[in-house]
């Protein structure tokens, strides 16, 4: 038996890396396609020496911008769970479907290992995000961990637009109890919200929360990026390879006090765990606390609206988190 769940596996993910390369070489082909007529034409031209011409009347355009040939959409920041409030004001961010490489990558998560799921996933947004604010260039560690599920769900219909890809869950109204699919889709997901009392700190100028304390001073948090934990879970590695101890309770607070990843390494956690050590007991406990209420995500329900009700599904991935790229339903793919 596990044999031949083995071979479906391989053969579902083949079938999937087989229709993203003909996927991505049909791109390919239509774009190589029309750059060779736009210089054939030019080509024409030059030859028979027409003098001016508005090279905008002939044919297709020959420089296509580079968002259209490469496929990128512009996401909308308030479908975020932190509504883009924490990154700086001009910040925009762009996906792309993923290729077949990048799927096949993918393909070789280790659900069982919680670190190798981490890069796998952080794998697609990597290559199939782009940040900018203003002018500049950001990383995709500059997005904030809580807001990567909603670029994943995103990436994917881009790359599965197909009705038979969809990811549905078994759920029930709330009412009558009756049972309907809900779709895995970001318009289902139900983002959760910070309370009032730590929402009025939120420093528009500063994009991050500046929390005025009479026993800890002026203290600034914010829910943490994807840069920040991989160092944070970098450090959790080194620490339990080499059998040392560590304090829990700082790695749980330190990815809100820490804003950048920049300059972020192992040695800098370290010190800045000896430095957490002289905190007193009124500066830890408050500190805890603000972080604890400060989380963004999403909750652990969808949430839809059927024959006039609400109906709620618990939030989970059919087939397991690989099934965010690898097609579960492999005899939807059959003919």
């Amino acid at each position: 038996m596990s044999d031949e769940l083995n071979k479906m596996d391989k053969e579902r993910e083949a079938a999937a890396a087989r229709a993203l390369e003909a996927k991505d070489n049909a791109n390919t082909k239509d774009t190589s396609d029309s750059t060779d007529k736009a210089d054939a034409m030019t080509a024409a031209v030059d030859k028979s020496g027409l003098g001016r011409v508005n090279m905008d009347n002939f044919g297709p355009e020959i420089a296509r911008p580079t968002d259209e040939v490469l496929g990128w959409h512009v996401l909308d920041l308030e479908e975020l769970p932190s509504q883009g409030k924490f990154y700086p004001a001009d910040t925009v961010i762009k996906i792309r479907s993923a290729k077949a490489a990048e799927i096949r990558h993918f393909s070789t998560m280790d659900e069982n290992n919680y670190i190798d799921m981490e890069d796998k996933l952080n794998s697609i947004v990597e290559s199939c995000a782009q940040m900018m604010a203003g002018k500049s260039t950001m990383s995709y560690k500059d997005i904030l961990e809580e807001d990567r599920i909603i670029l994943l769900l995103s990436i994917r219909d881009l790359t599965f637009p197909e009705p038979e890809n969809k990811l549905m869950l078994k759920g029930k109204t709330e009412k009558t109890k009756k049972a309907v699919d809900i779709e895995l889709s970001v318009r289902n997901l139900v983002a959760s919200i910070i309370d009032e009392e730590i929402e009025r700190y939120y420093s528009d100028k500063e994009r991050t929360y500046v929390i005025k304390t009479r026993s800890a001073g002026t203290i600034r948090m914010k829910p943490p990026t994807i840069g920040v934990m991989q160092e944070v879970t970098a450090y959790l590695k080194d620490r339990q390879e080499k059998d040392q101890d560590f304090d829990r309770a700082f790695l749980q607070v330190l990815p809100y006090m820490q804003a950048d990843w920049r300059g972020l390494n192992l040695n800098k956690i370290f010190q800045m765990e000896m430095e957490y050590k002289g905190w007193d007991e009124k500066k830890f406990m408050l500190v805890y606390r603000l972080a604890e209420r400060m989380k963004i995500g999403v909750q652990t329900e969808l949430e839809t609206t059927f024959d006039g009700e609400t109906a709620k599904a618990p939030l989970d991935f059919p087939g397991g988190i690989k099934s965010l790229f690898i097609i579960s339903d492999l005899a939807g793919e059959l003919l």
